[in-house]
């Protein structure tokens, strides 16, 4: 049975998740994601600023006259967010946990993507897939993916990237749009995977991380338990050598999945606990189109 609770911290992502699709991130979306392909709409006689790659030959000869084959875009798209709630997800140093920040971005991600009439699924994903729910359309089906994503209480600690991508590889068939929402924290190799699934699909990586991922603060003595194998880490507030080693290894662990990332040709979208939300999906959107 669902909590009221839970209905509640839905309802409150939902309400806040509609003012800004409505207001900024539909628009912004819809003139990124194209439809996956384009379908028959009918023949015209043809006109000097047509292709003649377009002239259909058989109606062309019934008629004698060059006639071309008009097609419209289809428009609606499969979307899937690939979500992890491994046990780092769970890590939050300020009023936020990464998971709770994932949501959010989900819900976003969603409500756009049904605000102009896609499917969207959900893949929820450890060290191993532990939940998914199959892509179709409507505010309804939103709100359970939101809820899904927020009651599921995962089974395993570890992350597998490489897992995740290879069991979408296997439930998608035709061409989608993959966030793929993450700290990236896996000491697994997941490059080849990404690389081969960015090329069946349209994969953008979601990078969440806190602050103090990046570097430790210079005040008290801290103890850091990493959540996925258990192992505590001390770090004296005042060791400014040690500290600083953590910050290059941090940066360096960073700048390996943005290399990974660069390789595949897959786009990036960073996002702090505690800053903003909204401004690095609109900056991506606008960087993509910028593309196009």
């Amino acid at each position: 049975m669902i909590s009221k609770d839970l209905l509640s911290q839905v309802r409150k992502i939902e309400i806040r998740t509609r003012r800004v699709v409505d207001d900024i991130t539909a628009g912004a979306y819809h003139s990124v994601f194209k439809g996956a392909g384009i379908e028959f709409d009918e023949v015209r006689e043809y006109s000097s600023e047509d292709d003649i790659r377009d002239i259909d030959w058989n109606v062309t000869a019934r008629m004698g006259a060059p006639y071309v084959k008009k097609y419209i875009e289809e428009r609606e798209l499969t979307v899937v967010l690939a979500v992890d709630v491994s046990a780092s997800s769970m890590f939050g140093s300020g009023d936020k946990t990464k998971a709770r920040n994932a949501a959010e971005i989900a819900a976003l991600l969603a409500f756009s993507a049904i605000r102009n009439n896609d499917r969207v699924g959900l893949l929820i994903f450890t060290d191993k897939a532990e939940f998914y729910l199959p892509p179709k359309s409507g505010k309804t089906h939103g709100l359970r993916l939101i809820r899904e994503l927020m009651a599921r209480r995962p089974e395993g600690r570890g992350t597998d990237i490489a897992g995740a991508l290879d069991t979408l590889m296997r439930m998608l068939r035709k061409r989608t749009v993959v966030f793929l929402i993450s700290d990236f924290i896996d000491d697994k190799d997941f490059s080849k995977r990404l690389t081969i699934a960015n090329k069946r699909h349209d994969v953008v990586a979601v990078r969440i991380l806190d602050p103090l991922e990046l570097a430790m603060p210079k005040t008290a003595n801290l103890v850091v338990e990493d959540a996925e194998s258990g192992e505590a880490l001390a770090f004296p507030g005042r060791n400014s050598r040690r500290l600083a080693r953590y910050a290059a290894a941090a940066e360096a662990a960073h700048a390996k999945n943005e290399e990974i990332f660069r390789r595949a040709k897959v786009d990036l979208i960073d996002f702090r606990l505690g800053g903003e939300v909204v401004k690095p999906l609109v900056t991506f959107f606008k960087r993509r189109k910028s593309k196009q």
